[in-house]
């Protein structure tokens, strides 16, 4: 833009810019007419730079003000195998995609943003979580940042699930329960497992962390194992067979402890799932044992890739205090006795639908002196606890997860990111 030129009033304006004048004009600095005709450069007006928003550690800045333009990132893709590979060049299928991308039922910018919490909530939990700490604090550090940063909307959008936070022998299902007093130690193996959900699309994934390099094997065949699952799922994939390459690549890796050569185990009674519209389990299992399941992945499913390995005996039971609870997607309509349970039950439509919780979101809620109307709510089939599963004291459990999203033409693994 060309600065305006200067002149008295009984001048005449120019008309015209000579040359060196264009050349200034073009540098931001033209002359300017003085009244003993000398030229004076005009100074430079800096033009004002939007300054880029950047994320604060820990994590408050919501993804709406990182990305302005309401677009998330696309996860890493891969090209389906054999029979499928067709589908990448397919236009019929390129169509089919762009279908699903403008469906608002379906839209995966709804995914993606889920997915975008999850990448930079994990990115500082793995700085800040450190031997020492109490459970419930890093339980609720990541739900704080994941509360911040999906920007929380009663259902339409928040914590996907609650935090696991399972130690050593324990697989799955711990999170701390309100005055749990529990204290991550140095030798503990850590898995943490995430949910963040936009519009009841959930992204579902973990990692875990180890502060002794006793285990560092263990995690590198469970990470090698879901690598191996998510690489092998695809459009009619057998589940059956899918967890065949799984329990392959995991039994491939041996772990030494204290001089003793220990195989590493697919836990066989743990699986991955799909993912249904608010509904964390979807009804399908990916087993992590070879086993003669014929049922078939399916174009447009969400999967959770979830594999768990151990030095134990490979399978878990249940043990321990509940803290994991959601509305069954089935319950049946009964009559309920207690007015507490009646009121418990309202309160967990409005907060959680059929998403899962645990007792310290309960109290977040308001909700105190729950546990009698709780327990008739299990009783009654209307809510479905989940205890801690376990190995056997002593061994250890590792676990990693990535979802994906079977597109038309390619899979999308939306979790994945520099980390794992």
């Amino acid at each position: 833009m060309i600065a305006p030129i200067e002149h008295k009033p009984d001048e005449v304006p120019p008309t015209a810019l000579d040359a060196e004048e264009a050349d200034d004009a073009e540098d931001g600095e033209p002359e300017t007419q003085g009244a003993g005709g000398e030229g004076k450069k005009k100074k430079k007006k800096k033009k004002s730079k939007k300054k880029k928003v950047e994320q604060t550690e820990p994590p408050t800045i919501g993804l709406s003000k990182l990305f302005p333009d309401g677009k998330y990132p696309e996860g890493e893709t891969q090209e389906y195998k054999d029979d499928n590979a067709f589908r990448t060049t397919s236009e019929e299928k390129r169509y089919d995609e762009q279908m699903a991308m403008e469906d608002p039922e379906v839209t995966y910018n709804h995914i993606r943003r889920a997915a975008e919490v999850h990448r930079q909530v994990r990115q500082y939990a793995r700085k800040f979580i450190k031997p020492g700490m109490r459970m419930i604090d890093i339980a609720n550090g990541i739900e704080d940042g994941v509360r911040a940063l999906v920007e929380e909307d009663g259902l339409d959008s928040g914590v996907g699930f609650p935090t696991g936070l399972s130690l050593n022998h324990c697989a799955a299902h711990y999170t701390p329960n309100p005055g749990d007093t529990s204290v991550l130690g140095e030798k503990d193996v850590l898995k943490v497992d995430i949910g963040v959900h936009v519009k009841g699309r959930i992204c579902d994934s973990a990692f875990t962390l180890t502060f002794d390099p006793t285990y560092e094997k263990l995690l590198e065949a469970v990470k090698a194992a879901t690598d191996t699952g998510v690489r092998e799922a695809g459009i009619d994939v057998r589940l059956g067979e899918l967890a065949g390459y799984i329990q392959e690549t995991m039994e491939s890796y041996e772990v030494e402890v204290n001089g003793k050569v220990l195989p590493v185990k697919p836990i066989d009674n743990l699986s991955g799932h799909s993912i249904n519209l608010y509904q964390i389990h979807g009804g399908k299992s990916v087993l992590l044992v070879k086993n003669d399941d014929q049922t078939k992945m399916e174009e447009g499913e969400y999967f959770a890739i979830e594999t768990f390995g151990s030095t134990g005996r490979g399978k878990v039971i249940e043990q321990g205090e509940v803290s994991h609870y959601a509305r069954r997607v089935d319950a049946p309509h009964v009559p309920l006795r207690l007015t507490s349970a009646k009121s418990l039950l309202q309160s967990i439509n409005k907060n959680f639908g059929t998403l899962p919780w645990c007792r310290r979101y309960l109290e977040r809620a308001g909700e105190s002196r729950y546990l009698l109307a709780l327990n008739h709510l299990v009783s009654q089939g209307i809510v479905q606890d989940y205890p801690p599963l376990c190995d056997v004291r002593g061994s250890m459990t590792a676990q990693f997860e990535h979802t994906i999203l079977l597109r038309p033409t390619r899979k999308e693994i939306v979790s994945r990111g520099d980390d794992y």
